[in-house]
């Protein structure tokens, strides 16, 4: 596998088998009520954050990269108060993903180099793709801080107990059970 097989398989994987499933943990733990809840006047609550992940990665991937239209509204991702449910917005995300996934399943690594016009700047395909996984991981990031902070537990992400942190997020946790 070369440089470019290699990125973009990873780009895949943590889209796909590392954040995906960590936001679901957090799904599977709040209400819609919850999924809607801000901190304050500034502040984005999940809902925002998933609209917002499905509005970025479809915008920079799926159009940016794949040639689809580009028909994002990317303020009113952050204009949502309420709305869809969490399990319509789970929904949405996942199929943005399968979109990502099938078309970076196209990339051939010669490409990445290759210039595109994303939200008003000049990128590679590459920096395109990078910026999609590192905004994924931020946003991930948060959502899980705010699910910790709305239900005052620990999401158990990790198995501690061979010493070395094994991921356990697509397994049930022990309160689901």
């Amino acid at each position: 596998m070369d440089n470019g097989e290699a990125f973009l398989a990873d780009a895949r994987r943590l889209l796909a088998s590392d954040y995906l499933p960590k936001i679901e943990r957090c799904l599977e733990k709040l209400d819609d009520e919850q999924v809607w809840w801000r901190a304050g006047a500034e502040s984005n609550s999940i809902g925002n954050l998933l609209l917002h992940l499905s509005g970025n990665a479809r915008q920079w991937v799926v159009s940016g990269i794949g040639g689809t239209a580009d028909e994002r509204t990317r303020q009113a991702e952050f204009d949502a108060r309420a709305g869809s449910a969490r399990t319509e917005l789970l929904e949405r995300l996942r199929a943005t993903l399968a979109d990502v996934d099938a078309v970076l399943a196209r990339v051939e690594p010669a490409r990445l180099l290759e210039r595109r016009r994303i939200q008003e700047s000049e990128v590679s395909v590459l920096e395109a793709i990078f910026h999609v996984v590192e905004h994924f991981s931020m946003h991930t990031g948060q959502i899980i801080l705010l699910t910790k902070m709305l239900t005052q537990s620990d999401l158990r992400f990790y198995d501690f107990s061979t010493g070395a942190p094994l991921p356990k997020w697509n397994e049930k946790s022990v309160d689901d059970i």
